[in-house]
């Protein structure tokens, strides 16, 4: 496969606006491409943007109340001309990643965790370097930890599909002969490793599996019906079918994203979601600790689940993903009471849609 659950950035600290979100949406790990200009257009309204900038997918795009928009652009399929719908389901790739840092929150809340400080040798004395890395480095991509997605995507190709405990030893195992990245604490490198334990974490703590309490604590309570663990071949009559370059693109085994991107959802569901975290799904001594905090304004950084992007007086956060066939955003911007959710089911490999988009409405209709 060409394509998977892509990585947002490489190694950051606060990076330019620009060239953070240029370096989010590529394959693996970092650019080669240095060239963060943005196409001139005025769109004047974000449906054209979508429009001439060939969105495929649904969009719902909300400020203070008011939509402004919410519809589908192209086909959920093309063989059965399927119309995209708000209530259909796409693959959300790492937006995941935000239930995954809600669930490790709700393990604190139900004191099976004291502190986002606790380090996972508490929870394996085996964890090479368990010492070093908190929980909190592993929500904010702060530990150090290789990431696994290679060598399990090769292992794949070879015919063996790895469980998320074997991936778990595989990640330890890289660590025993590599090392750390970087010190724990000094860095920060989007890494799938970083969900996978946490995911495991919940399940350890819980007693249940990690779906299991996503449906539980967050799902059911908010009445979040039509969002499950994704399968490695798509439901069409559920189910968006994902493209690339025109062609079928939908499959991937989900085993791999476990915790990282295994998620699929609906566009309605996803802004239940993004709207119940603007509002009040977290406290505000909760938000402090989640949210990346005096981002200064044209740059990035990343908290526990989530981006914060300042862009003059204006803060947004949000996450974005990517896998085959593929991409989706989910973000809110309290300044404005602005909900946005971005499904697509065509897969980008430059990023230069979701790059463009969010450079328009944080440029022209959030400032």
């Amino acid at each position: 496969m060409n394509a998977s659950i892509k990585q947002p950035y490489n190694s950051i600290s606060k990076l330019p606006l620009l060239l953070l979100l240029t370096i989010a949406m590529l394959v693996s790990s970092c650019s080669n491409d240095d060239d963060t200009s943005l196409p001139s257009t005025d769109y004047k309204s974000v449906k054209n943007l979508l429009t001439e900038s060939d969105f495929q997918g649904y969009a719902i795009v909300t400020k203070n109340g008011n939509d402004l928009v919410r519809q589908g652009f192209g086909l959920a399929n093309q063989s059965t001309d399927l119309p995209q719908n708000q209530e259909l389901a796409y693959r959300i790739g790492s937006v995941s990643k935000t239930l995954t840092a809600a669930a490790i929150v709700g393990l604190k809340r139900d004191g099976l965790i004291t502190g986002f400080d606790q380090t996972l040798d508490e929870f394996d004395p085996e964890f090479p370097n368990g010492d070093q890395i908190t929980i909190g480095y592993l929500l904010s991509h702060q530990s150090g930890i290789p990431e696994y997605q290679l060598v399990a995507e090769q292992t794949f190709e070879e015919g063996l599909v790895l469980d998320r405990m074997n991936i778990y030893a595989l990640i330890k195992e890289l660590i025993l002969v590599n090392g750390l990245s970087f010190t724990p604490g000094s860095n920060k490198h989007y890494c799938n490793s970083n969900y996978l334990i946490a995911a495991l974490l919940v399940e350890q703590l819980s007693g249940i599996s990690y779906h299991q309490y996503i449906q539980q604590h967050i799902f059911n309570p908010l009445g979040i019906a039509n969002s499950y663990k994704g399968t490695d071949e798509i439901d069409t009559n559920t189910h968006a079918q994902g493209y690339l370059n025109g062609n079928h693109n939908s499959t991937y085994p989900m085993a791999l994203a476990f915790g990282a991107g295994d998620f699929s959802s609906t566009p309605k569901d996803m802004e239940t979601w993004t709207k119940a975290v603007k509002k009040d799904w977290f406290t505000e001594a909760e938000k402090a600790e989640i949210f990346a905090q005096d981002v200064p304004s044209g740059y990035v950084d990343f908290g526990m689940g989530w981006f914060t992007t300042q862009a003059g007086n204006t803060t947004m956060y949000w996450h974005g993903g990517d896998i085959n066939g593929y991409w989706s955003m989910i973000g809110f911007i309290p300044a404005y009471d602005a909900t946005i959710v971005l499904l697509s089911n065509q897969q980008d490999d430059t990023g230069e849609q979701r790059n463009t988009i969010i450079q328009h409405l944080l440029a022209n209709e959030f400032n």
